[in-house]
């Protein structure tokens, strides 16, 4: 208890130091006690190596790397999840992709959309990836009927996933149905409504700008329905919009606020640049994200970092 009470006054302090506005939600955070994930000094930190996600590296390598050489690759990086996303000429290597992370130890995290083809695979190769997607935004005059309307639409991928055992993740991409409130209030319907607790949110902050000011409030709404979160190096105004972790103006803050609020699940770090090798933007973004954790005097995570 004492080590998690100091955890969180070193959290409210920086916090505020950089945003005096979020003192209340930092302070009442702690009060409630937290999660154990919000201690850098115990024995698990939510940012160690083995609880990296790896996104947005299949289309945007500029090596076009294949199957066995993404693999390969996650390993020399000692990043043991992917994140899968893909383009129609990825379809005829679905299985392959699977097969090669299975064998070099590679969890199949999670997959972008929904495709038959690889939905066929999942039960043979006993993978329980999430699935992620953007829902629709309805044209509706109020906000319950738009919540109402983008949930109903969701049924069929719901049902989809509940019968493969996998989770359905909502991807904020901008506009209404990427808005922290819109995701949640949909997700909180459709576990009411149709026992739907393997539905919840993948927050990716290159898509939230937006929310740098208001992230403690955003990330308050989220997360009882919080699967993952990606991170990103975040200036104002999305200038550039992809940057590595590490070389923001706000990446410290919102990280403090995220190791403070008690979040406990996976982390990803992006390439999102086709322009460069997928390797060279893991690499900066793990580089980014050590020189942050020294500075949070995160040690259970630096200690998963060579």
């Amino acid at each position: 208890m004492k080590r998690l009470a100091r955890s969180c006054v070193f959290a409210a302090w920086h916090t505020i130091l950089e945003r005096p506005g979020w003192l209340p939600l930092v302070l009442a955070g702690c009060a409630a006690g937290g999660s154990p994930q919000a201690d850098p000094t115990d024995a698990r930190s939510i940012f160690a190596r083995d609880n990296l996600v790896a996104w947005c590296i299949v289309p945007f390598d500029a090596r076009q790397r294949g199957p066995r050489e993404r693999a390969e690759m996650l390993v020399r990086l000692g990043i043991g999840k992917l994140a899968y996303d893909w383009r129609e000429h990825h379809v005829s290597a679905f299985e392959d992709e699977i097969v090669e992370m299975q064998r070099h130890g590679i969890e199949f995290f999670a997959f972008w959309g929904m495709h038959p083809a690889f939905a066929r695979l999942v039960r043979p190769h006993g993978i329980r990836p999430q699935f992620w997607v953007t829902m629709h935004a309805p044209d509706a005059d109020t906000q319950e009927q738009k919540v109402a309307e983008a949930a109903r639409r969701l049924l069929p991928m719901v049902e989809q996933t509940r019968q493969l055992g996998c989770q359905l993740a909502l991807y904020n991409h901008g506009g209404w149905a990427g808005q922290p409130a819109s995701m949640a209030a949909v997700a909180a319907w459709l576990r009411a409504h149709h026992g739907a607790d393997h539905v919840g949110i993948v927050y990716n902050m290159h898509h939230g700008h937006e929310h740098i000011e208001g992230f403690a409030e955003a990330l308050a709404l989220m997360q009882p329905y919080l699967f993952c979160v990606n991170l990103n190096g975040m200036n104002d105004g999305a200038q550039p919009k992809i940057l590595p972790v590490g070389h923001g103006r706000h990446d410290l803050a919102l990280l403090r606020i995220l190791l403070a609020s008690g979040y406990a699940g996976p982390i990803g770090i992006l390439d999102h640049r086709g322009d460069i090798d997928a390797e060279d933007a893991l690499r900066a973004n793990l580089d980014g994200l050590k020189g942050l954790l020294e500075q949070m005097g995160d040690r259970a995570a630096l200690s998963t970092y060579p």
